[in-house]
This record gives C-alpha cells, sequence and structure tokens, in this order.
C-alpha cells in the first residue's frame, strides 16, 4: 500500500472503532453481565500477543473460557468441540462476538480492521520452525478481519496455521483498500447470515 493509502487506512480504523465502541456499548454491558452471572469470572481475558514489526502488545477479548483453561501453563488451542469453552463463551465465539473488546487494540493502534490474525509468542515460534516467512506477517498491523478468518476459520492445527500464513502473506502482496472494504463486507455478512467459520 502507499503511504497515503496506509494513512487513511488508520484513519478508518480510528474513526469506526471510535464508532463501534460508542453504538456497541449496551452490547458490551449484556455481554458482560452474561459471563459474569454464568461463573463469577473477569468477563474480559487479556493475553500477550505478537503485533507490528513483531513488538508484543496486549490484545483484550471477552472471555470465553472456564478460568483454569491453562492451568498447567503450557499454551492450547481452542478445539472445535473444547470443553474448556462455557456455555457464553461458546456462543460468543461461534459468533465472533468474544472479539469486540478487540476494537480499542484498534484505536489505539495495536491492531487494525484488517489484517493478520495476531498470534502468542509460543505458537509464533512454531510457525517460524516450519516456514520462515511468517517473519514478513510483521510488516503488517494484525486485525480483527482477515481473508485467512473468512475462508480458514479457528486455527486449531499446525496445518491450518501454515494455510493461514499462505493466505495472509497472499494477503500482504495483494492488500488495499478497497480489498479490505471486501473482507469486511463478507465477513460482516457471514456473521449476520450465521454461518460459522
Amino acid at each position: 500500500m502507499s503511504p497515503l493509502a496506509r494513512c487513511v487506512k488508520r484513519l478508518i480504523d480510528i474513526l469506526i472503532s471510535f464508532l463501534g465502541m460508542l453504538f456497541l456499548f449496551p452490547f458490551y454491558l449484556i455481554i458482560w453481565l452474561a459471563i459474569k452471572i454464568e461463573d463469577g469470572g473477569k468477563p474480559i481475558f487479556s493475553q500477550e500477543r505478537v503485533g507490528y514489526k513483531g513488538e508484543l502488545f496486549t490484545i483484550y477479548k471477552f472471555r470465553s473460557m472456564i478460568i483454569e483453561s491453562e492451568d498447567n501453563g503450557v499454551p492450547q488451542l481452542c478445539q472445535e468441540k473444547d470443553d474448556r469453552l462455557t456455555k457464553v463463551g461458546r456462543f460468543l465465539r461461534d459468533h465472533h462476538l468474544d472479539e469486540l473488546p478487540q476494537l480499542w487494540n484498534i484505536f489505539i493502534g495495536d491492531m487494525s480492521l484488517v489484517g493478520p490474525r495476531p498470534e502468542r509468542s509460543y505458537f509464533a515460534e512454531k510457525i517460524m520452525e516450519q516456514n520462515s516467512d511468517y517473519q514478513y506477517v510483521y510488516l503488517m498491523r494484525p486485525g480483527i478481519f482477515s481473508p485467512a478468518t473468512l475462508y480458514n476459520g479457528y486455527t486449531d492445527t499446525m496445518e491450518k496455521m501454515l494455510e493461514r500464513l499462505r493466505m495472509d502473506l497472499e494477503y500482504l502482496t495483494n492488500r488495499s483498500l478497497g480489498y479490505d472494504f471486501k473482507i469486511i463486507f463478507l465477513t460482516m455478512a457471514s456473521i449476520v447470515t450465521g454461518k460459522k467459520f
């Protein structure tokens, strides 16, 4: 993308994330209460991820798993029928509502609306061992929406991670403002129509 296009992309990120947080605030409260009522734990989940230029940042989500989901200290991927998901959490995941707090990450510049999904250092290193081209993902701000999320879904295996990498690198080569709007539109359409991905 040209410097001008990148600047416009950032301005769009700021505007849409601000408006999103403003107008979706009632839904934030409803989700917050639903999680709190179910098990009494903290509704907001935070975790360290690798972002733009390989720098670490804290990502925010609505908690979808039980509090003791990784008590053994070993990072684990969420599986399709993961018994660590709470009832509310499963609904949030199915409809990607757990991602809503990331609008704050976008607003402050950690993320973008469209970009590769940010990974934990543990899994980033595992992917890098398989394909060193993963380093090029760090040329972009990570995003909520991405072609890989839309067409590859949640990544619960190394095979899916490598396929996601292929699609992220393809996005890096072909990204444009028009392509970003297309990905956002197709993803929102899938969520509204109930398509799981």
